[in-house]
Formats: structure tokens, sequence, C-alpha cells
């Protein structure tokens, strides 16, 4: 066995004796399971569990008071240091303050994180996968004032007054682990930066991502600061700080959240877009988990190069010219006013009444969808492994009766909620204004916009969505008026058709990258 195989068999070791110690009390309690009757095992059980409770509530206590007494004597490790503090929107103060004051006062500061990946040669040959991707953890000095013996996964430091941000990852990385950043393999990376604040934390952490390709017996540990160092996979530590989320230090966790979203994002090539969550590096925030899912229909959800769509636009035109009007107004009215049904009732041409408007859209809609659509079995497939969670809404700007009947011929309908949110419901406005979006979100109960999926072919209405704050994804990338290219600077993604969105959208689909 190579000299690498036996580090990273001992840093296993390390690994595999944490999670037994932090399981000890499981274990123990299995083992008085293997006497007594049912009844007096449970209760046996729950008393024992209890006692370790109290007691690990109690070491916590103990531990924490000695720490408060000795930052308040000045006894602390570093407890003189002057330390960089901030106002909560990350601007210095003029003298910034020493670490005990930082601490006992909870003040806002800068502190660094470092996500460090350690790559062997068998690791690089393996796809990218988080169960083939390790990074390198720390469990914190015992002595520190902050967390002492936790777990930390993005192992960085408080950056002192007068330094900067890539000046102290850079030493921390040096002093803690003998890792050099100025070595061309082991270069750093500034990610983003971002806001934590706790009952015990309040700081603008930078964080940093650096490879490390060295054996890890030819680590320096510093002991003053560090009391092991371990190698684990990014899955392994997803699964375990969910297992054992006091083990872990809570802003180191949190950096870790954020890393694995970035992470993400790089791989799928999803765009960041400003005024939103992930889309400030120099304010970067977890995203809020989609609450609901929009799917245009016409030349989205199905594309039948543009046939239905053409066959409405005639129908539209048909209306017009057996009312008194011009060829081609229709799409004059369009231009206009949005729509032409909008640009009918601005002009007087058509009674401004319900029964009159539900009359022309039932006119201009009669057509033989089961002859121009059929079912779609990858379609259905696709939306059937989505999040069941997450409720899929048509939003479109035609009316409900047509959408259902598009949605039956591709064999879908039984797969969306019941509400099918259209151009009446959205008060005729056109799809692409502020209001219809609004409307929408009333609609599915959503009050975050930012937790709204939107889909759709068109650039205006990606537009649009934008504006509000939804997330969009464009469909297809020919324009139908222009018949050339299109894309949008609004959408994160862009996607020939609907059916490769698990490609770029895979957390949809309970999908790992």
């Amino acid at each position: 066995m190579t000299t690498e195989s036996n580090a990273m068999a001992a840093s296993t070791k390390m690994y595999i004796s944490w999670v037994l110690f932090s399981l000890s009390a499981a274990a123990s309690v299995y083992g008085m399971k293997q006497a007594g009757s049912p009844r007096s095992r449970s209760r046996s059980q729950q008393s024992q569990q209890s006692q370790q409770s109290q007691q690990s509530q109690q070491s916590q206590q103990s531990q924490q008071s000695a720490l408060q007494k000795a930052l308040r004597e000045g006894t602390s490790r570093d407890a003189g240091e002057r330390v960089c503090t901030v106002d909560e929107h990350n601007r210095p103060t003029a003298e910034g303050h020493v670490r005990s004051e930082v601490r006992l006062q909870n003040l806002w500061h800068r502190a660094t994180y470092i996500i460090v990946r350690h790559v062997t040669e068998e690791d690089a040959a393996k796809p990218i996968r988080p169960e083939h991707e390790h990074i390198l953890v720390q469990r914190r000095s015992r002595s520190k004032d902050y967390c002492p013996g936790k777990l930390d996964p993005a192992p960085g430091g408080v950056v002192g007054f007068g330094e900067s941000y890539q000046l102290n990852a850079e030493r921390e990385l040096a002093e803690e682990m003998g890792i050099s950043s100025s070595n061309n393999e082991n270069k750093m990376k500034r990610l983003f930066t971002f806001p934590y604040q706790d009952e015990r934390v309040q700081c603008w952490g930078e964080l940093y991502e650096v490879t490390y390709r060295g054996p890890l017996d030819a680590l320096t540990i510093q002991e003053e600061e560090v009391e092991e160092v371990m190698r684990m996979s990014l899955s392994d530590i997803q699964k375990v700080t969910q297992q054992t989320p006091d083990a872990w230090t809570p802003d180191g966790r949190h950096a870790l959240t954020l890393y694995l979203q970035h992470r993400h994002d790089r791989i799928v090539k999803r765009r960041l877009l400003s005024g939103y969550s992930s889309g400030n590096l120099d304010a970067y925030t977890v995203r809020p988990k989609p609450k609901a899912i929009f799917f245009d229909c016409d030349d989205c959800l199905y594309f039948d190069g543009w046939k239905t769509a053409n066959q409405l636009t005639k129908k539209i035109d048909e209306w017009c010219v057996k009312h008194g009007l011009p060829e081609g107004e229709a799409y004059q009215l369009y231009l206009r006013h949005g729509t032409a049904l909008r640009g009918l009732l601005a002009e007087g041409h058509m009674e401004h009444c319900e029964d009159a408007i539900d009359k022309y859209l039932q006119d201009v809609h009669d057509l033989p969808i089961h002859t121009l659509l059929s079912r779609d079995e990858e379609l259905r497939n696709m939306i059937e492994s989505m999040d069941p969670s997450i409720p899929k809404y048509v939003f479109t700007a035609s009316v409900s009766d047509h959408a259902d009947r598009c949605l039956k011929a591709l064999g879908i309908r039984d797969l969306f909620a019941d509400i099918i949110i259209d151009v009446k419901a959205c008060g005729l406005v056109t799809k692409h204004s502020k209001e219809a979006f609004q409307a929408a979100m009333k609609i599915a109960n959503v009050d975050d916009p930012e937790s709204c999926v939107f889909l759709d072919d068109s650039v205006n209405n990606i537009r649009a969505a934008r504006e509000v704050g939804w997330r969009s994804i464009l469909v297809g990338r020919v324009g139908r008026d222009c018949g050339t290219s299109i894309s949008s600077d609004d959408a994160e993604h862009e996607i020939d058709r609907i059916h490769e969105l698990p490609t770029i959208f895979p957390e949809l689909f309970g999908l790992e990258v």
C-alpha cells in the first residue's frame, strides 16, 4: 500500500471513529436491548437517552460558561487581537475591535471560509459526482473561543484589522494546514462574499476554493488551532451534517450550503442574474426552494412548428375581417395594445361585456386540437418524475378550454393543478405585464416571486417574469415572428425543447450533480 493510500486509510479511520463516537449513545442503547422485556427495554432506552441528553447539555453549558469567563477576563486565546469589524452592510469600522469584544458583544466582523478540495489521481479520473469529490474537514482545537472541538467543513479565520480577505485566507491555510496557495497546483480562488448571523456570530464571510493534490501525511497541522483533519466526500458530509448538526460549526455548515449551491450552478451553467439571492456574489445567499412551477402551453409544452399558433392567428384575423375590420388589422391591434382582444375593446370594435368576450374567445380558439397534437410519453414521464411537492400550473395567454384540450391531447392533463391560469383569470391583461404575473402568484398562493419557476417561449414574457422576480427558462431558440435565433439575458437557462429540463434543473427531479 502506498503512502498516500496509508494516509487516506488513516483519515478514513478518523472519520469512522468520529461517527462511532457521535453514535455511541445509540450503540449503548442497542446493547441494552438484548435483555429484559420490551417494556423494560423501552423504559431503559428512554431513561438513558434522557440522561445522555441532560449530560450533553450540562457539558455544553459548562464549557460555554468557561469560555465566557475567559473572554471577560481577557485570558482566552488571542483575546487582545484587533480584528476587522464592520457594519451590517460590510463597511469597515474606523479602528476595529479586539477579539474578546467581538465575541462578547457579537459584533459584525469579517471572516474567511475555505473549501479545500482534495483531489488524487484516482479522483481526477472519475466523473463529477458528490460521492467522488472530497474536501478536507477540520476538527477545531478545544481551546478555541468559538465552537471548540466542532467539525468545520470550511476552515478559515477572523480577518485582522487592516488585513484583506485574500491575505487572511492565504495565511490561515498556510498556518493551520501547511498548504501554500502560492503553489500553482494549490491556487486559491475567491467564489463569493456572504452575510451570516445567529445568536453567537454576525459576520461577513468570504468563501474561497482551493485544490490540494498532495498526500494527507504532508499536511502540517497547527495543534493550537486544529485537533485533526479528515477527508470526506461531499455526499457523506451532506448526510452527516443533517444527522448530527450540533457536531459542526453552524457558520461552516452555512458556508458549505452556499458552496454546494454555487457548485451546482456552475455545473449546470446557470446564468447568475442580479436581483436574485444567488445573483450577487458580493452578498450571496441561499435561494428559496421553488413553490410553484408555471408552464406556458403553446409552443412550450409542445412544439409543432407553429402550426397551432398560426391557425390561432388566422382565426383571430378571420374574426376581425368578419366584423368589418380590414385584413391584417388584428396584428396591428396586437402591436398597439398587447393583444388583439384588448385592441378590439379599447378601440370600440367589440362590446365590453362578458358574453361578447366569451363568444370571441370561443370562436378564435375553436381548433381541432386532437388532430394537431398527439400523446407525448417522453413529456409525461418527465413531468411525472418531478418533485410532487411542488404544484405545477399552466400559465397561458389563451383560454383555459384551449389549454385543457392541449393537455389532454398530450396525455398530461392529470399531472397539473386543477387551475389553468388563462387570459380571463388575469383580467384580460397581456401576459407580459406585471399584473398577469401578480395574478398568477395570487392564484397559486405564492408570496415570494423568487420561488416561482417559469418556462416560456417568448422573450417578452421572460423579460416580464424577470421584472417581477420570477426565475425563468426560455424554451426554444428560434422566434416565431422573426424566424431567426432568439436569446434572453433575463433567463437562467435556454433550452431547445421542454424535454431538456432535467439536464439544466436537476434539483426539480431529485437528481444530484
